[in-house]
């Protein structure tokens, strides 16, 4: 699934792209059969198409699969031993623990001089410089510098001969053209190891820029362990993709004014990488739901209506097919849409007008149905019977009617009528949706509810 710290990352990538006329690459580092299935490839383009990054756009290229360039990555890795700059090792992990009595530290460059060659088993390792520093140019953190000293001979190919992901991804980047790499910090101790490999292959090290974690409300970092962090949860569960990535490109970054939501495209024009935060950013739902909020009620009727088109049919919807009426949702739809948080909310709102009977929520009902409920049921199904115009302001006036009748105001008077009728204390206008459901169901189900009553009544 695709981490949104990933799309964060995906969409600070495309509009630096889009912005300096470059381009945008993606590549698949695919050299891991165990994590590496087709549907998986097509998830991540599906999701980087959902926030608007398109396979079809000029700026975009690839993808590329890592594993189609394990012959450049191995010929690389024997540059470097013929080079000097690699040697072969077959030191265990005992044996360290041995010469250095700990666990923790790193390798003791043991066999640095011992001039070993490839023999099955034997890792080749690159030669870090052993004075000096490594300075990495970055464009949120400046120029951090690393000690060459603490960085130990590490591995590039494995006793098999395969090497691994830190001269794959150098490799890689080296023949795309790759000039900028933008990801996360927790990379950022991986690069000057990278950036050794670039100098030792004769290329000049691209400009890194290393994004800050992105956090929980307990400033914890997301992980798929604990929190949701996959973007197609997000969609699934009715974020709008615009919604989505507006919010995430405020993540670690922001335009410099009060404006929070705006249009992508002047997001991308006003983005700026250098000025993009090195503290911690949290992952607000609740916020990221506002957001959401207002893309929905943002959208024309049209685009409303074909976004909530999910959620009208199984598995979400609870009624059948042909109990569904495109014209009665379609006169109900800007009376849900100025409420919805999220856009599978939609079927709880109108699920009332397609089901036979109205889904009883229990807590509202024991909230409506109290004393004297009975007769403000029995009144008003006598008086909206004899309604003569089947409109949403005559049944107000009739429900205000006898709202007076029994000292009620309309909110108390119309409680055990909007949970007969749909079945909740919370909804859609009330009158509207008795104007939609008609006549004779709005007629039916009150006197359902009112034989309920009874029957609760009697059971006391």
């Amino acid at each position: 699934m695709f981490h949104v710290g990933g799309a964060r990352s995906a969409l600070y990538n495309w509009a630096v792209a889009r912005q300096s006329g470059g381009t945008f690459v993606l590549r698949i580092e695919d050299t891991d059969t165990a994590r590496n299935k087709p549907e998986w490839i097509d998830g991540i383009i599906n999701a980087l198409s959902a926030i608007g990054i398109h396979d079809e756009d000029p700026a975009f290229e690839g993808p590329y699969f890592q594993s189609h360039n394990a012959d450049r990555h191995r010929e690389a890795a024997l540059e470097l031993f013929a080079a000097g700059r690699a040697y072969y090792c077959d030191c265990t992990r005992e044996q360290l623990r041995e010469r250095t009595g700990s666990d923790h530290l790193g390798y003791d460059g043991f066999c640095r001089e011992r001039g070993l060659a490839f023999e099955e088993g034997r890792a080749l390792r690159f030669r870090t410089p052993d004075e000096g520093e490594t300075v990495v140019v970055d464009l949120i953190r400046g120029e951090p510098a690393f000690p060459n000293s603490a960085i130990e001979d590490f591995v590039i190919a494995r006793g098999d001969g395969s090497p691994v992901f830190l001269i794959a991804n150098v490799v890689d980047d080296l023949d795309e053209g790759i000039t900028q790499v933008i990801r996360g910090e927790e990379h950022l101790s991986n690069t000057p190891k990278q950036q050794l490999l670039w100098e030792a292959l004769g290329a000049e090290p691209p400009v890194w820029a290393h994004l800050p974690v992105i956090v929980n409300e307990k400033r914890q970092k997301l992980s798929k362990r604990r929190d949701k962090v996959a973007l197609e949860d997000y969609l699934a569960e009715g974020f709008l993709p615009e919604a989505m990535a507006n919010y995430l490109m405020l993540l670690g970054w922001g335009p410099g004014d009060d404006r929070e939501i705006m249009p992508h495209e002047e997001l991308e024009q006003l983005f700026r990488i250098e000025d993009v935060n090195t503290a911690p950013a949290f992952f607000d739902v609740k916020k990221l739901t506002a957001f959401n909020g207002d893309y929905i009620r943002a959208l024309s009727p049209e685009q409303f209506a074909n976004a909530c088109a999910p959620w009208l049919v199984a598995p979400y919807a609870p009624w059948s097919p042909d109990a569904f009426d495109k014209d009665v949702f379609e006169a109900v739809a800007p009376l849900a849409q100025t409420r919805l948080a999220l856009l599978s909310e939609i079927t709880g709102y109108v699920d009332f007008l397609f089901l036979d009977e109205p889904v009883r929520d229990e807590a509202s009902w024991n909230k409506a149905m109290k004393a004297g409920a009975g007769d403000v049921l029995s009144d008003a199904r006598a008086e909206l019977a004899a309604v003569a115009d089947w409109k949403a302001d005559d049944l107000k006036a009739v429900l205000l009617a006898v709202g007076e009748k029994h000292g009620l105001k309309l909110g108390k008077a119309q409680a055990p009528i909007r949970v007969a009728v749909t079945g909740r204390t919370i909804g859609l206008p009330l009158f509207e949706s008795m104007e939609l459901l008609g006549r004779d169901r709005v007629l039916a189900r009150l006197d359902a509810a009112a034989g309920s009553l009874s029957v609760d009544e009697e059971s006391l």
